[in-house]
């Protein structure tokens, strides 16, 4: 399999390096020159600074790593040449020339992935898990909170220069942080109506919203809230269900996910295999998509769960 990656600062790296793992040898670097990381790891790769060139390489897959709001401007020409996307989440910052994207994906029957790698968190999977075995009964409300500090991100570059951070690139809280979307829809389905207030609240010197709050309800009647900050020291990102019968608690930072069950009247604690890291979901996720791109695999968070999180 030949691979092209678009963008190589830290999540384009991360996905070289996981493809390199999962044996993958075949790369074609596309690159702007942009990056704030040093080029010398990528210097025994095939470079190319122009997406036509890259593309006459004839890769079979193309990584979309790149800035969101340049998204498309790779996703769409390595459609139609025929390549198989993995793409960063979000799709991209606007809902404009997304359709078409789904058309060329769909008329040249490619695999399309986009990049939300919480679905292979070993925790997350237990919580679905559990809400499939009604553990907490009929789910009643859901609670998301996502708050990290955005100059602790990438220290080794200037955060208000970072895609983050900049409206012109596709930055802001919302697009950023917008795990909990597709975690949402993952657990509970379809929403159908969506009440949102964004704000810039710190002092951080961006000109983009760095505190969200989020409510929406779901077609079953789940009433869902989503909150999100650039701000928050320590971070924290949580998510509480409430269910007519009990209660599960799932904390990212403390690798713990925690049941409360009428029946047991007591919480049950359950902890993260032995040496988890967080390289782990990105590893199980590429590993997905890899297998179905080779037919062995169904999608999982494909490009119409994409569209809907970013809709």
């Amino acid at each position: 399999m030949k691979v092209l990656i678009a963008g190589l600062g830290s999540a384009g790296r991360r996905h070289l390096g996981n493809l390199v793992k999962l044996g993958v040898h075949e790369f074609i670097l596309y690159r702007t020159g942009k990056s704030t990381l040093s080029a010398k790891e990528l210097e025994q790769y095939p470079i190319e600074y122009d997406l036509n060139l890259a593309l006459s390489h004839q890769p079979d897959v193309v990584v979309v790593a790149n800035p969101t709001a340049l998204h498309l401007d790779v996703a769409l020409p390595a459609a139609e040449a025929g390549c198989h996307l993995f793409i960063e989440k979000p799709v991209s910052n606007t809902m404009e020339r997304v359709k078409e994207l789904v058309d060329v994906v769909e008329h040249n029957n490619l695999i399309c992935w986009i990049g939300f790698q919480f679905r292979f968190h070993p925790g997350l999977k237990l919580v679905k898990a559990m809400l499939s075995e009604d553990r907490i009964g009929r789910i009643v409300s859901a609670r998301s909170h996502w708050g990290e500090y955005l100059p602790n991100w990438h220290t080794w570059e200037d955060y208000r220069q970072s895609y983050s951070a900049r409206p012109e690139l596709g930055g802001g809280v919302v697009l950023t942080l917008c795990h909990p979307f597709d975690y949402f829809r993952w657990f509970f389905g379809e929403a159908t109506s969506v009440f949102a207030r964004v704000s810039t609240q710190g002092d951080l010197q961006i000109e983009v919203e760095d505190t969200a709050e989020v409510m929406l309800e779901f077609e079953n009647g789940i009433i869902g809230s989503v909150y999100l900050d650039y701000l928050q020291q320590p971070p924290a990102h949580w998510l509480q269900i409430i269910g007519t019968r009990g209660t599960v608690h799932w904390d990212y930072y403390k690798g713990t996910t925690r049941i409360f069950t009428d029946d047991d009247g007591e919480w049950e604690q359950l902890h993260l295999p032995p040496g988890f890291e967080r390289n782990d979901m990105f590893l199980e996720e590429m590993k997905g998509f890899l297998a179905a791109v080779q037919g062995d695999a169904e999608q999982s968070t494909s490009l119409v769960d994409g569209v809907t999180n970013l809709q």
